[in-house]
């Protein structure tokens, strides 16, 4: 996401103008959901994805022949029957509809507001997509602390009730599509070493925002962890020094020695972390659990760790366990597990 927003500033900072295509509603079999997005510019060089196929090069020309034409909003719904499946060249079913924007130098204080708040780790954030082409205001962003921004509408009575933790089109007129763009609650990534260094991109790349924690003035560098919103150069013994843990936060514990991996451990779980996650063999956690255990936590507090962390794939390389473990925090996030 904040690729995408990184491109769209720059081609409207150069003057150029760009569509943002968004998926508003889907159905079926799908090969995206709503909220899937993706960037057409003037050069007809697009970033993003809404699914591929035929679909996806469709609404290429669509967006393309909207900077051409001077217009400034279109919708269009893929009705997906069997025959129309066929017909161009999708392997997937279902219906999808997508909002297409256009975005000029105007749209900058938008995209400015969206990467901010992509950057931040303590407020909700959402954004509001017309679904109409002759609403009178366009894109907007919506927060508790200044509720809408950038954009005239909709009425605050209709958007309230659509703050969810999922995206929500309002189908009525007028018509228009709410997402979560980001939530609060970040990944305390505990430990910058060789696998910490390949889960955070890989986290940030599927929408994790992650808080880089390090004792070591050589790990915790920002050149290091270009996609983490946050580096710490901290103290293990003393992780709230520098954090607080919330219920919507996630814990992944890394460090190069395991007793500071139990030290930091032994304070996470005070908290009420969603997610808590340490990195070790099986030998390692069972030796973690006795000393946990000495120190008055009882088993079911214990259970709450995923450890060894990751997804059982068989992995051995720093790549292959960073994507091991961000699959078994994608499968939390959705409630799979």
């Amino acid at each position: 996401m904040k690729e995408l927003f990184d491109a769209l500033r720059a081609a409207l900072d150069r003057g150029e103008k760009a569509v943002l295509c968004t998926i508003v509603a889907s159905s079926g079999s799908a090969p995206r959901g709503a909220g899937a997005k993706m960037a057409v510019f003037a050069d007809g060089s697009a970033l993003g994805t809404i699914g591929g196929g035929a679909v996806e090069h469709k609404s290429l020309e669509y967006a393309l022949d909207l900077l051409r034409s001077g217009g400034s909003a279109r919708v269009h719904a893929f009705r997906l029957t069997p025959n129309e499946v066929q017909d161009i060249g999708m392997i997937c079913g279902g219906n999808v509809t997508v909002a297409f924007q256009v975005l000029d130098r105007t749209a900058l204080p938008l995209v400015e507001g969206v990467l901010d708040a992509l950057s931040q780790v303590g407020e909700d954030v959402w954004l509001v997509t017309p679904v109409e082409t002759d609403l009178p205001w366009g894109l907007g962003l919506w927060d508790r602390t200044h509720g809408l921004r950038f954009s005239a509408g909709p009425d605050p009575e209709l958007l309230r009730p659509m703050l969810l933790r999922r995206g929500v089109l309002r189908k009525e007129s007028p018509s228009f599509y709410v997402e979560p763009l980001v939530q609060a609650g970040v990944v305390y990534l505990f430990g910058g070493g060789h696998v910490g260094r390949e889960l955070c991109p890989v986290l940030s790349h599927v929408g994790f925002r992650v808080v880089l924690f390090d004792d070591r003035p050589q790990a915790a560098l920002p050149e290091r962890f270009p996609q983490a919103v946050r580096i710490i150069l901290g103290d293990y013994k003393d992780i709230f020094r520098h954090v607080a843990i919330t219920e919507r936060d996630y814990v992944v514990i890394m460090t190069p020695g395991h007793q500071s991996d139990f030290e930091i451990l032994s304070q996470v779980l005070t908290t009420p972390a969603t997610y808590v996650g340490c990195i070790g063999s099986r030998h390692k956690v069972a030796a973690t659990r006795q000393k946990l255990a000495e120190l008055g936590f009882t088993p079911s507090d214990m259970d709450r760790v995923h450890s060894p962390i990751g997804l059982p794939i068989g992995g051995e390389t720093p790549e292959e366990i960073a994507i091991s473990i961000a699959a078994e925090m994608i499968a939390h996030r959705s409630g799979l597990g």
